[in-house]
């Protein structure tokens, strides 16, 4: 249980959404479940922030009752979650929140003494991915300002690793950034230096390959001076190895 008696939550929004008391999954409705997420992605808002987020399409009193309806729901069937503050609502600062968790470690990056924690924080960044199937134009919002704050994350931990010699986890750092944004010329630099420093020259210039041969469909664009000058590089140290064929 939890220090004011009405247990332990956690809640889940990547991946799917979930919530848990004590470790017992809780069903909550869609309704509600739209609620407890603007507060855990917003914080503490305004009841009249909350009504014009999540019913825009409603005239003001009918907004301000599906609040009321559903701030009710949910402090009956799960009471302590909600904080309600008169006209600020909030969750409840002991609940556990996966996304919290995942941005606490992206506010980690290019700290000193990362080194140690760049495997975990790589897992984690890896599958964080807000509520798939949720629509709504807010959510969409969310759902890009975190793959931008991922794909960031993924680009600081290649370059640093790339820097540190492990050359292992640059290439997957990179590989998870271009999984995110497949044009992202950054991540494709980093991934062409991770598997030319490995004497991978094939892969490196096979994965430039694809990326020009995309960027050229999707686009319409041709790669930088700046990448064809490190392919350059690469293809020059291939040639001083005879038995390189691309």
């Amino acid at each position: 249980m939890g220090e004011d008696g009405y247990g332990h939550f956690q809640l889940r929004l990547l991946q799917t959404w979930q919530l848990s008391r004590d470790a017992d999954v809780v069903h909550v409705a869609a309704r509600q479940q739209r609620l407890i997420t603007a507060l855990a992605i917003t914080g503490p808002r305004p009841r009249s922030f909350l009504v014009g987020l999540l019913w825009p399409d409603k005239a003001e009193a009918r907004a301000l009752e599906s609040l009321r309806v559903s701030v009710h729901l949910v402090t009956r069937q799960l009471p302590g979650l909600l904080v309600n503050d008169g006209a600020v609502l909030s969750l409840n600062g002991q609940v556990e929140v996966d996304l919290h968790r995942v941005r606490a470690g992206i506010r980690t990056l290019g700290q000193p003494g990362l080194n140690g924690n760049v495997a975990s924080c790589l897992a984690l960044l890896r599958d964080a991915e807000l509520l798939p199937g949720w629509y709504e134009d807010w959510v969409l919002f969310e759902q890009g300002r975190l793959s931008q704050e991922r794909l960031h994350a993924f680009n600081i931990i290649a370059r640093e690793s790339l820097a540190r010699g492990d050359y292992e986890t640059a290439l997957e750092a990179s590989q998870a950034a271009l999984e995110v944004e497949p044009l992202y010329e950054s991540a494709v630099a980093l991934l062409i230096r991770s598997e030319s420093r490995q004497g991978n020259t094939v892969a490196a210039l096979r994965a430039f390959e694809k990326y020009r041969t995309k960027l050229q469909e999707e686009m319409g664009l041709s790669p930088s001076e700046a990448i064809l000058r490190l392919v350059n590089e690469v293809r020059e140290s291939q040639s001083s190895r005879p038995g390189d064929a691309y």
